[in-house]
């Protein structure tokens, strides 16, 4: 795929001095920190150094101390409570977060999880029938509710009562729910918008815990499975979430709950975890029991005691995963295939692809790979419960959600974010929103969308990499939405020593002319990219062809020998 690079703008000249004596850094760094919002030393110390001390109250999001009282009279009075999550990765940790919390301290318990194809997405009436007719009074529910009026009505009249703790965005009305935690709300004045549906419900348990004079040690011991969160479900990691994930990393990378060790075995983790670590290999695991089966069974695996009962839990959840994979592999190539059959679907400015038999656990991961072919906004669908459900997915810079709105008249349910979104409409409808949804696109649609953005921080020279500019970089993490890890791209350089690793991968030094520094550079799985059509890289390197070079600075340790190498992620030649 064909990256248009497009590096950031210099950030003001005065600020980027200033904040390099401030904190002692060269001018590239401080360069990049003004771009990223760091200003000066004291945005600087809470940015480097994240403070637990410096969480926001969670008293200030609406409706919390309405959610602490009813939650302690559920208890004072020996209610039965149920605690009730979406099947993804935000939903499973937040129940295993809000039921592991509550289970210290009170038994009258369950936790509920809607069964994606009997159910769908949030909270489905069976839940809410489930609830009365077995007792339970009181639902908290997590990364769902905000939009689920009618189930919420449904549950007053059969006498349950609901607490939302949701980050999505509302619609115009609110359920009639005894409080809604939701920090998108327009009347809620909480500083921070972009906790995740695990964060909100962490912000819940603390507040609770300040409430009734308990251990605040114990609330800060699910900070392993908010960092899960808020990686997985892609929430920035600015402000408050990036000192959840900095404190849940640490956790997760000393001390992690049974289940996400064995999760952590099963992936092959043995170097310290970070946020890409969460992003490709513990998340799709956890995720994999709600694709495919159900996802209790990952509640389960993240709430086990002993490492023992973790492994074999971890066992079953990893087959399942393969099992994923095959479906998504086999799935994406026929829509692949269906794009290429038809030239007018091939030529549209988006893709909507329908097929009644497309495993729905699958559908999300389908529609990404579409885009790394295709690069357009793309909604995959299928059938369940005689209804067209699909997971839609977006590009650089556009907001998928916004375009499904425009549809929502041919929409029976629809939901998510600018990224990504989930949406059900009859099938006799498919046909009628795939033009309307294709007017859109094309309408809101910009070239700059068209293609895939590789950002860069800054071009730079050689000689700059070294472990000082590094240590500083390590020191930004963790990386994520809103604070990216650092691109930088060099110019007019040519490799040497240029080899094929494993039949698909590239290793080559890279030289600048008038410059020391000739660090090493692995370029994943471009042993074959052709740049011309009679062209493949490796050839062109091996020419001494002179190229300019994005990449990411990574630290690789060999024999208890380390040296920094330079991780392609995209050459351009003249």
């Amino acid at each position: 795929m064909e990256y248009k690079w497009m590096i950031r703008e210099k950030a003001d000249e005065s600020a980027v001095q200033s904040l390099s004596r401030e904190i002692n850094v060269n001018p590239t760094l401080a360069n990049m920190l003004v771009n990223r919002g760091v200003h000066n030393f004291q945005i600087a110390k809470e940015f480097f150094r994240p403070d637990l001390d410096k969480l926001h109250d969670p008293f200030l999001m609406k409706d919390m101390d309405r959610a602490v009282e009813r939650l302690k009279l559920a208890i004072n009075r020996k209610e039965k409570i149920l605690v009730y999550g979406d099947y993804d990765v935000d939903g499973t940790t937040s129940v295993a977060l809000m039921y592991g919390f509550l289970n210290r301290f009170y038994s009258r318990l369950e936790f509920y999880i809607p069964d994606r194809y009997k159910e769908g997405y949030g909270i489905s009436e069976r839940g809410v029938r489930y609830a009365a007719e077995n007792g339970f009074t009181l639902i908290v529910s997590l990364d769902c509710g905000i939009k689920a009026i009618q189930k919420v009505a449904l549950g007053k009249e059969l006498g349950v009562d609901f607490i939302i703790c949701d980050h999505h965005t509302p619609g115009d009305e609110l359920p009639d729910a005894v409080a809604i935690l939701d920090p998108k709300r327009k009347d809620c004045p909480y500083p921070y918008k972009e906790l995740s549906g695990c964060g909100v419900g962490f912000k819940l348990i603390q507040a609770f815990s300040i409430a009734n004079d308990l251990e605040m040690s114990d609330v800060m011991s699910y900070l392993d499975l908010l960092a899960i969160s808020i990686a997985a479900d892609i929430v920035p990691i600015t402000g408050e979430n990036r000192i959840l994930a900095y404190y849940g990393l640490e956790r997760l990378n000393n001390n992690p709950r049974p289940g996400i060790r064995a999760l952590m075995i099963k992936s092959n983790i043995e170097k310290e975890m970070g946020i890409g670590d969460i992003v490709f290999k513990i998340g799709p695991r956890i995720n994999a029991s709600g694709r495919l089966e159900h996802a209790k069974a990952s509640v389960e695996l993240l709430l086990s005691r002993s490492l023992d009962d973790a492994m074999q839990r971890a066992e079953l959840v990893d087959t399942v995963n393969a099992a994923r994979k095959n479906f998504d592999e086999n799935i994406t190539k026929e829509a692949i295939s269906m794009i290429e059959e038809m030239e007018t679907v091939r030529e549209m400015k988006s893709t909507v692809l329908f097929k009644e038999d497309w495993h729905k656990g699958v559908i999300g991961i389908v529609a990404s790979r579409c885009i790394e072919k295709y690069y357009r906004p793309t909604i995959i669908l299928t059938e369940s419960n005689s209804k067209a459900t699909g997971s839609a997915r977006s590009v650089y810079d556009f907001d998928i959600y916004e375009a499904i709105s425009e549809c929502s008249d041919l929409l029976e349910q629809f939901g998510g974010h600018k990224y990504a979104a989930g949406l059900t409409l009859s099938v006799d409808n498919v046909i009628a929103f795939q033009a309307r949804f294709e007017e859109v696109v094309s309408r809101r649609i910009t070239d700059i969308h068209l293609k895939p953005v590789l950002e860069i921080d800054d071009e730079i020279l050689l000689d700059q990499i070294n472990y000082k500019f590094y240590n500083i970089l390590k020191q930004m993490t963790p990386f994520g939405p809103g604070n990216p890890e650092p691109i930088f791209s060099v110019s007019q350089v040519y490799a040497e020593d240029v080899r094929i690793l494993k039949d698909k991968h590239l290793r080559f030094n890279v030289v600048q002319d008038g410059q020391e520094t000739k660090p090493v550079c692995i370029a994943f799985g471009m042993a074959d990219k052709k740049v011309y059509p009679d062209e493949i890289i490796y050839k062109m390197l091996n020419r001494k062809m002179r190229f300019d070079l994005a990449f990411e600075i990574r630290e690789n340790t060999f024999r208890n020998n380390s040296s920094l190498q330079l991780y392609v992620k995209d050459i351009k030649f003249d």
